[in-house]
């Protein structure tokens, strides 16, 4: 029999989302069919006229990779100068750099950087201000809405935990997302068979450097191993420096992106992979369409990750025009479910949508996912706009440095 205290008190705390990320989107695929090079792609060389006769001359070499000494000595010209412990964040760098197999470029390794800093200043736990204010306050309205009574929460808030101090004792003292996952997890286990009862029940769905989503690190671990010992979960990991580096990088770079620019990655680092892509195919699609559509990069419905069964606008508004595509429904469907894979620019579906396009002279084929970003951390409207900016001008004043 379950101990009503301990579970309201799961409830009351699972619904929060004091420091959750909560979205409809999609996660990132852990990895693509085929493995592809993350540098930024560069539009290909004009080929010279042909000149007879020919005078031979020697071929440049092809640019060498850098030695791992070269690659260090990159790195920690790159990092703040003042940033402690700056050997062990190299460290760390290069070895997720290596394991993933990212080339270690001035520009791949600066975005990284930018992105850490953006997200945490270099800490590996940052920490969160006013976060007991915040989760009481999560907490106080989902107390509302579900009509439990005041005298219940305090109840359940006054249970004792593992280390001898109440739950709500624990709760004034929060100071980081690490901490509040702890504790959720605390309450999980103290429950007979919580952990297969209520094993998607922690609010903390982010954290680390790089604040990775935990559901993200445990998809890419199942499709490419590991590289390090885990301690206990992978879910402690995302919180470490080195597990927070490797899962972010792999996020950001991991995969073959169509940008010229760098600030694409970064929209996508917020948004989702190819949210920038996938915007450009909305605006397109709406200026053909007549159908006013919001560029947010996801041509479906989400419902905790998956698809939903409900039509999106997108959905819709390509149904309209399906004559001039001279594509069934079942066709659209079948090529929008790759939306979150680089295969999509190569479907039927986008080629022709961007076919018309171009005969109406709507060029664009990557613009800036417009989302507003909600979070009980943010004390001002935030968009993935402002999100990628910033992180460009810190990848910028990284470029600097070399």
């Amino acid at each position: 029999m379950l101990n009503f205290n301990r579970y309201a008190l799961l409830v009351l705390i699972s619904l929060t989302g004091g420091c959750a990320s909560f979205s409809d989107k999609a996660l990132p695929p852990a990895a693509e069919p085929a493995k592809a090079k993350p540098a930024i792609s560069k539009p290909p060389a004009v080929s010279a006229p042909a000149v007879t006769p020919a005078i031979p001359r020697a071929t440049a070499p092809a640019p060498t990779a850098p030695t791992d000494s070269q690659s260090r000595s990159l790195v920690l010209k790159l990092l703040p100068a003042k940033l402690k412990d700056k050997d062990g964040w190299a460290d760390d760098l290069q070895s997720a750099f290596k394991a993933l197999q990212i080339p270690p470029s001035i520009e791949n390794y600066c975005a990284t950087v930018a992105i850490i800093e953006q997200e945490s200043s270099f800490q590996a736990n940052p920490p969160i201000p006013g976060l007991p204010a915040i989760v009481r306050r999560e907490i106080e309205q989902r107390r509302v809405k579900y009509s439990i009574p005041q005298s219940v929460v305090d109840w359940i808030l006054s249970t004792t935990s593992r280390d001898g101090r109440s739950y709500q004792q624990r709760l004034n003292t929060l100071k980081t997302e690490k901490q509040l996952s702890d504790l959720t997890e605390e309450i999980v286990a103290s429950i007979p068979a919580g952990k297969k009862l209520f094993s998607n029940y922690n609010p903390v769905r982010t954290g680390g450097p790089m604040q990775v989503s935990v559901e993200f690190a445990e998809s890419h671990a199942r499709a490419r191993p590991y590289p390090y010992p885990v301690n206990s979960n992978l879910r402690n990991e995302v919180f470490t420096r080195r597990g927070g580096i490797y899962f972010g990088s792999a996020i950001l770079l991991d995969y073959p992106a169509p940008y010229d620019e760098m600030i694409y990655r970064f929209a996508d680092f917020n948004a989702g992979r190819y949210s920038s892509r996938n915007a450009a195919f909305q605006r397109a699609l709406s200026q053909l369409s007549g159908t006013p559509l919001a560029p947010d990069g996801d041509l479906l419905r989400y419902k905790n990750g998956n698809i939903a069964p409900e039509s999106s606008a997108t959905q819709r508004a390509l149904l309209a025009i399906s004559t001039t595509l001279q594509m069934s429904e079942a066709e659209i469907q079948r090529d929008l479910r790759l939306e979150k894979l680089s295969t999509f620019s190569r479907t039927l579906l986008y080629t022709r949508l961007f076919a018309l396009a171009d005969r109406s002279g709507i060029q664009p084929r990557v613009v800036m996912p417009q989302i507003n970003l909600k979070s009980p951390k943010f004390q001002r409207k935030l968009t993935t706009k402002w999100f990628a900016t910033r992180v460009q001008t810190r990848y910028q004043r990284c470029l600097r440095q070399r």
